[in-house]
């Protein structure tokens, strides 16, 4: 029985399809460890987002090799996509596989016992055209799973790579999603979270095209799941009625991850996102009526280039206004092949690095803000596992970590929790009887 180990970088698209390859890999009699320790394969389903993901794919593959000399090792995901030609030369890569070909994996490493030779399976991935739906029958999360309901996008961003390794946005189709989400609450999950790569996309390719409104109408009208959280979803792809839907919704968790980039509406032009600091904070206030209790994140990239002093400013003092829970920082990265890397203006990286440290700074002050104002307040927690501290740990609805006292047969539970401390990165509750 050969032992092989998994790593995962990157996006929840790369943890479900990671998921997929570990459950099909299980199902013909390999033995999946950690890849800390000694395996006979190794399979490192990369990410190209940045410059530093780019890097730490590399630095996976050296320690794979340094953990066995003798182990093959697969590489796939996104940064195989489109940078094969530079791993190929990586001493111990046996196998370079594209994001079409990753499903296939099984059969690719059948293959390998009988050709010892590097082989690299990486085809254009804009000619596809569709996409099939995956149902996983177990998860390593034994709470919450994740359902892939779309891949690819259209959308162009200037900075971004993620069309070029991706593709097109395709779908998965509806009844295939729905089945999805009906096996894992028959697994005993409590929680799916749908992801896609443009979940706000879903549907428009489908013949006769879909809504992703109408994927989480049905859903929630079905009861499939206790709850069901929604991924990263574009500005422009939240309407009224998705809101209205959404403030009325019993198992639809209430947080919302809504990428802003820049609150600058030059920085944005730019970019090539297709709205404005105007519309994005008129977005996020209806949300906030709507949904009192939401926990609304959000993306921000700083160092585009061309931004200056001022344009900086405008995003910190815009993010200072905004109900935001959270924001994740990403200091620009030039990217092959998209327009940004070509502009003029390169921001020096001293100024980055500053201009990342002092919003960073400020997500953590909204971060301890928001879970102030859950203090005292009951949440719904799902009990996730217990910590090295004893603790039970779980997740609240709207996306808070929460620590609390019990046995184990709360596990894999929802419990109510109220909230009675606040520490830097959880809250500390009780159970309500």
């Amino acid at each position: 029985m050969k032992k092989i180990a998994i790593t995962t970088l990157g996006c929840k698209t790369n943890q479900f399809e990671s998921a997929a390859m570990r459950e099909a890999l299980l199902k013909q009699g390999f033995r999946i460890v950690p890849f800390a320790t000694v395996a006979d394969i190794y399979i490192i389903n990369t990410c190209t987002v940045t410059a530093k993901t780019d890097a730490e794919s590399c630095r996976l593959i050296r320690r794979a090799r340094r953990q066995n000399s003798s182990a093959r090792i697969v590489v796939t995901g996104c940064y195989a996509q489109i940078s094969s030609s530079k791993i190929r030369h990586m001493p111990g890569v046996t196998l370079i596989l594209g994001n079409s070909e990753k499903k296939g994996i099984v059969d690719f490493i059948a293959e390998m016992d009988t050709d010892e030779t590097q082989k690299i399976v990486v085809s254009d991935i804009s000619l596809v055209k569709e996409t099939e739906g995956v149902t996983l029958e177990t998860f390593a999360e034994q709470t919450r799973a994740f359902l892939q309901v779309q891949n690819g996008c259209n959308q162009f961003c200037s900075y971004c790579i993620v069309p070029y390794v991706r593709g097109r946005s395709r779908s998965v189709k509806p009844d295939n999603l729905l089945e999805g989400v009906r096996t894992f609450a028959e697994k005993g999950f409590k929680e799916v979270v749908l992801t896609g790569i443009h979940l706000g996309a879903y549907g428009l390719d489908l013949n006769p095209s879909k809504r992703l409104l109408d994927l989480l109408a049905t859903i929630e009208e079905r009861k499939l799941v206790p709850r069901l959280r929604i991924g990263s979803l574009e500005p422009t792809d939240i309407t009224d009625p998705m809101i209205e839907l959404l403030a009325k919704a019993q198992i639809i968790c209430p947080h919302f991850h809504i990428p802003l980039q820049s609150g600058s509406d030059g920085v944005l032009l730019r970019m090539n996102r297709c709205y404005s600091s105007g519309f994005y904070g008129n977005l996020v206030g209806k949300l906030e009526k709507a949904i009192p209790a939401a926990c609304i994140g959000t993306d921000v990239i700083v160092g585009f280039p061309g931004e200056s002093e001022g344009e900086f400013e405008q995003t910190r003092h815009f993010l200072e206004s905004l109900p935001i829970a959270y924001f994740h920082v990403f200091p620009f990265s030039a990217r092959d092949k998209t327009p940004a890397a070509e502009m003029s203006g390169q921001v020096a990286p001293g100024i980055i690095k500053e201009r990342a440290r002092v919003l960073r700074t400020l997500s953590d002050l909204k971060k301890r803000s928001f879970f102030n104002s859950l203090k005292g307040k009951e949440l719904a927690v799902l009990v996730q596992n217990r910590g090295a501290d004893g603790a039970l740990k779980g997740l609240s609805r709207n996306y808070a970590p929460v620590a609390l006292n019990g046995p184990d047969s709360l596990l894999n539970t929802e419990v109510k929790v109220r909230v009675s401390a606040v520490f830097r990165d959880h809250l500390r509750g009780e159970v309500v009887e």
